[in-house]
């Protein structure tokens, strides 16, 4: 029996090895990662800087669309970034090209003229609540003149005009309310309604010949 006692205190208590997660050679409470480890071990990463998340903010914005200067500055104003370090980042942003105003509001116009039909107002306004400074969204409006304003007018009614029904009157009414919300001035719905119409069908080409456009036109308020 001595032996075998001695036997097992020879092994000692000592030499069983601890249970996973236990063993802390700098002396940690069980359980709990070594100081300067995280729990899986690996080093702990530094906090990020308000200047670090700040870029990060803004590329995530960035890769959903392309942003305005002022876009931006309301994201980052809403993470509560502080006003200098908005500054310091936007203005390397501007120096670099990844933000640039000008450019965007140029595509924001063709885009948004080309695929959705809208007219000068409406692409106006849009820039306007986008932040875009009323110079450089004027510098970009004016690649929509008249003439492209009436022809893209005429093809949203074409297209509408396909499937429309009703009597030509109601049919007047809603295809010139529909350019309204568009941003045309009443001018140019209303006579891109009315040729449209004559062009259409007897009945409707009737309807036309006693729209008097000119007059409506004037006696419109904006109708946007």
């Amino acid at each position: 029996m001595a032996g075998r006692r001695g036997a097992r205190s020879g092994r000692g208590w000592d030499a069983i090895p601890p249970r996973a997660g236990t063993d802390q050679p700098d002396g940690g409470t069980p359980g709990e990662p070594a100081r300067g480890e995280s729990r899986r071990g690996a080093p702990a990463q530094p906090a990020q800087t308000e200047s670090e998340r700040a870029r990060e903010i803004c590329l995530r914005q960035l890769a959903t669309r392309p942003r305005t200067r002022a876009e931006l500055a309301k994201a980052l104003a809403r993470k509560e970034i502080s006003e200098e370090v908005i500054s310091e980042v936007l203005d390397r942003y501007d120096e670099v090209g990844i933000i640039d105003d000008a450019a965007f509001a140029r595509a924001w116009v063709s885009s948004r003229h080309h695929g959705r039909g809208l007219a000068r107002r409406a692409l106006a306004n849009e820039l306007r609540q986008r932040g875009v400074d009323a110079e450089v969204a004027s510098e970009a409006l004016e690649s929509v003149d008249d003439e492209s304003e009436a022809e893209t007018a005429r093809a949203l009614v074409d297209r509408k005009l396909r499937t429309a029904t009703g009597t030509p009157e109601a049919i007047f009414r809603r295809l010139v309310g529909m350019l309204a919300r568009k941003g045309y001035p009443a001018g140019i719905a209303i006579r891109a309604v009315k040729d449209a119409l004559a062009a259409r069908d007897e009945e409707a080409a009737e309807f036309a010949d006693d729209v008097d456009a000119d007059a409506l036109a004037d006696q419109a308020d904006p109708l946007a």
